[in-house]
């Protein structure tokens, strides 16, 4: 028997498994002469040459370039290491099938997967071009490709549509015509919008690119995003965010691009889940599902007990504790005067000075709840709201079974990611395999395993849009979940 002709690793735990494995990230890598047909024709002959100026990292020849920098000049501008050799090489059928949808259809029982949610791979740089116009016509033309290219073979995998949310006008136009006229059913977004500070871009515009901020878009935010939840909720369809801090903060090693990409995702979707919450996106769209995507489950684990040991001691009640109005300064000044007299012998009048600035109270009093916009009253508020979040994990990371602890209502819903098309997975016929060292391990039950690569990924799509998956493979299965009740 051929190499070729073997079951692999993924392909014999599948077979013992009696559900379905559904990928929510899986990545295909544009075959970019074909996309730039799809350039043009969205945006002209010209803005094909545009794109190629504008598009992260295209440029490799430039004198500005990490790779053509000395390390003196690399450290003079802070020029941080991006990726390198993240692609697949040496098994030079998992690149092809990365490029070609029909190759990755036929191998799909090959790698245990019955169906796949996919992502772009070039494509994620193109939320982040700072030209409007070449930004959204870069993602315009990679959702006309997608639309294109993945249709025939839907009934194993969904491609999403990239949205840029620069603005919440340019989401929502692009949500209309990607979902609505296109056709597509997920969407990938980016959970934070790079823009300038307002004073240094009015002031020292050529400093501008070095004084950035982080818009989540959900509190504090430059505009009110509420139009593009909402269109979200009418097109059914979960925001899922597919984006890191690589470059970002503490994320900016000159030499190593493994010291900006650990922790990158996690970092990225904790301050954007954290945004949602306590921006109360999430109580006022209650309906609606949101995705954390390629950084693990673990940094959910913490926010979750974070904002519990915040909301516990810094609630509209529990805060008054620490109101300045409401401290004793008489029986402060006697227990000094006890215990401390050698402090504030000879220093009467400052001693007495200081007490009253103790409690100056310089608070809007109606801006001490900080809580407020997610609403929540008790904990089990704080954990329902929750069960709305889903996080992709990677095949490889142990930290996956900290989401099975405990009680099973109160789980988080982690989701198999398997990243394929990327440097993390070296061999696709592996990934799942890998997944299901948890159960062998003991870390993981069957039930776990099940949550884990079906019913929480197709909760997440098909809890918003309840035909996701009509006509797939997996159908079968996510019925029955609909006639139990199941995806809510």
């Amino acid at each position: 028997m051929s190499a070729a002709a073997e079951t692999s690793p993924s392909e014999e735990i599948r077979s013992k498994l009696n559900h379905p494995v559904l990928d929510c990230d899986g990545h295909y890598i544009e075959f970019m002469p074909y996309y730039m047909d799809f350039v043009e024709e969205v945006g002209g002959a010209s803005m094909v040459e545009t794109f190629r100026q504008n598009r992260i990292g295209e440029i490799r020849m430039s004198p500005s370039a990490w790779h053509n920098m000395s390390r003196e000049q690399r450290q003079h501008q802070l020029r941080w290491r991006r990726p390198f050799y993240a692609l697949p090489t040496k098994l030079v059928q998992d690149r092809a099938t990365s490029m070609l949808p029909r190759l990755l259809y036929r191998r799909m029982d090959e790698l245990g997967v019955d169906f796949s949610v996919l992502y772009p791979t070039l494509g994620l740089d193109m939320l982040f071009i700072k030209n409007d116009e070449v930004r959204q016509a870069a993602c315009r033309a990679l959702n006309k490709m997608n639309a294109t290219v993945w249709a025939e073979f839907s009934d194993r995998m969904a491609p999403v549509a990239a949205i840029p949310t620069t603005t919440p006008e340019e989401g929502v136009a692009e949500l209309d015509y990607a979902i609505g006229e296109l056709g597509l059913k997920g969407i990938m977004i980016s959970g934070n919008v790079h823009r300038y500070i307002p004073q240094v871009e009015q002031e020292a515009p050529e400093w501008a690119r070095h004084a950035m901020w982080y818009d989540h878009m959900a509190m504090d935010s430059k505009f009110d995003y509420d139009p593009f939840w909402a269109k979200c909720v009418e097109h059914k369809v979960a925001p899922t965010s597919h984006a890191g801090h690589q470059g970002i903060g503490s994320m900016k090693s000159i030499s190593s691009y493994v010291y900006n990409h650990i922790g990158s995702f996690n970092h990225a979707n904790h301050a954007f889940c954290k945004a949602v919450f306590l921006g109360g996106v999430a109580k006022r769209f209650p309906d609606l599902k949101f995705g954390f995507l390629e950084g693990g489950v673990g940094w959910a684990v913490n926010l979750l007990a974070d904002i519990m040991e915040h909301w516990e001691k810094r609630n509209k009640n529990a805060i008054s504790n620490y109101d300045p109005k409401n401290l004793d300064t008489d029986a402060l000044a006697d227990l000094f005067r006890e215990f401390g007299k050698e402090m504030i012998d000879g220093k009467e009048d400052t001693f007495t000075d200081y007490l009253d600035s103790l409690k100056a109270d310089f608070e809007n009093p109606e801006e001490l709840d900080e809580f407020a916009a997610c609403g929540c009253e008790t904990r089990d508020e704080i954990r329902a709201q929750f069960r709305n979040f889903f996080f992709g994990c990677e095949a490889d990371d142990k930290i996956n079974a900290t989401a099975f602890q405990g009680e099973r209502d109160r789980h988080f819903n982690a989701m198999f990611s398997s990243d394929i098309s990327h440097w993390d997975v070296p061999d696709m016929r592996e990934c799942v395999s890998e997944a299901y060292e948890l159960v062998e391990d003991g870390h993981l039950n069957n039930d776990d395993f099940k949550d884990f690569m079906f019913t929480n990924p197709a909760r997440l799509h098909a809890g918003m849009n309840p035909d996701f998956f009509k006509g797939t493979r997996v159908e079968a299965e996510v019925e029955k979940m609909k006639a139990d009740g199941r995806l809510n």
